[in-house]
């Protein structure tokens, strides 16, 4: 398993704009080969949006995020984002084929 994990903070007037975009962004990858869910949340304690897309393996990540981000790559992160969008690539670690990251 693969996820992909991104943490953004809209500023409050492009909230709707930066959920669109991110539904974009899943909606892209739905329906194909190695896509397990794609989803866009929001964290009860803040106005962060989070997006998380899990995957059946790195490589169907790498096969799928390039028609995802197509779909969003005209929109302005720049002025909606009031942080610097936070990335998270993850493996699970306890798949005994999987062993963890050495420093």
């Amino acid at each position: 398993m693969y996820v992909i994990m991104s943490i953004h903070t809209p500023h409050p007037e492009h909230r709707d704009a930066l959920v669109d975009s991110m539904r974009r962004f899943g909606a892209a990858m739905a329906g194909h080969e190695g896509l397990l869910s794609v989803s866009t949340m929001q964290d009860e304690a803040s106005d962060r949006l989070v997006g998380l897309a899990i995957f059946e393996s790195q490589d169907a990540a790498n096969a799928l995020l390039p028609l995802a981000r197509a779909a969003v790559a005209g929109d302005d992160f720049g002025t909606w984002e009031a942080r610097e969008i936070e990335g998270l690539k993850l493996i699970d670690i306890t798949d005994p084929g999987r062993r963890p990251l050495q420093e």
